[in-house]
């Protein structure tokens, strides 16, 4: 197998602070916080040659793990970028200092400036608490970058402008947002995939489109698609590691039940091997929104801005 790089995402622990209504909690089996020792296994496994960056994600918030500076720690011994998303609840003076200059990007998960929305969205979290991390965020961080992703739900759109405009007068300017609604494994119903409405607000508001980073080159690119049978594309360019160290299918399987094998006895190599000789899972796969998303329409509009933002054209 000739190799080519992934994103892989870090579950540092699937439980969460936050009720958002856009998370399937409840397919989530037994959560719990990845052990220290587990961790340093997962950051011996970080090859660059495999791994193009890491992101510190997965179903919980990973500032709630009880050894969240021994974690840090750890990180920073990683050979690859390392980025972190948070729901920003926790992100106080003592948390940022730790992760300046550990993490290459901050993401900051945000709905709206409207109360109403961001409660219902971002459900059990206080706004003004997270609005506040945000502006300290933004005003502390010397060497690690601070970019908020907006929650693309229906809900949030109207509101949209109103909220990039509260952003960037607080000097935040990398905002993001994904050109395609989740629908994690069919657990998110809604009734209207606005997709094509996505990339025009992206392309009208300066957003950065989330996929790019997602591809470390073209050539990447094109070895996850050439390596593998299952032609998804979002599958493909990463891999899930779950708080318990195991090697994950696929980032839509919530309730982790199709494991490939564990960092303590597998390289990335070898569960990207594997992986790339399993087939499409019905259960999980006929339920997805994202299966398929990416023919070629959809590769076209991807490609076309990613060469423009490569290009600066």
């Amino acid at each position: 197998m000739k190799p080519y790089r992934v994103t892989v995402n870090l579950e540092l622990t699937a439980k969460c602070n936050a009720l958002c209504v856009m998370c399937p909690r409840e397919a989530i089996v037994a959560p719990r916080p990845m052990r220290v020792d587990v961790l340093r296994q997962v950051v011996e496994r970080l090859d660059p040659r495999d791994v193009y960056r890491v992101v510190v994600a997965g179903y919980g918030e990973p500032t709630t793990h009880p050894r969240f500076a021994e974690c840090v720690a750890l990180l920073r011994a990683a050979p690859v970028r390392i980025d972190m998303v948070s729901n920003g609840q926790l992100l106080d003076e003592e948390r940022l200092a730790l992760l300046d200059g550990v993490l290459h990007t901050l993401i900051v998960s945000f709905s709206s400036v409207d109360p109403e929305v961001y409660r219902s969205v971002h459900v059990n979290l206080d706004q003004q608490r997270v609005m506040h991390n945000i502006v300290q965020a933004q005003a502390r961080l010397r060497h690690t970058r601070l970019a908020i992703s907006l929650t693309p739900l229906a809900a949030c759109l109207p509101s949209l402008e109103r909220t990039i405009g509260w952003l960037r007068g607080h000097g935040v300017t990398r905002l993001t947002m994904s050109p395609t609604l989740y629908d994690r494994a069919g657990a998110l119903h809604e009734h209207d995939d606005p997709g094509a409405r996505l990339r025009e607000l992206i392309a009208r508001h300066g957003l950065r489109s989330q996929e790019f980073d997602f591809v470390p080159s073209l050539r990447d690119v094109f070895g996850q698609w050439r390596c593998n049978r299952h032609r998804c594309l979002p599958r493909n360019a990463a891999l899930p590691i779950a708080a318990d160290g195991s090697y994950q299918y696929c980032f839509n399987d919530v309730a982790h039940a199709h494991a490939i094998g564990h960092v303590a006895a597998m390289s990335v190599r070898e569960a990207l091997a594997q992986r790339e000789r399993m087939p499409a899972l019905a259960g999980l796969c006929d339920g997805c929104n994202v299966r398929g998303r990416y023919g070629l329409r959809e590769l076209a509009c991807a490609l076309n801005g990613y060469l423009r933002r490569e290009t600066g054209l």
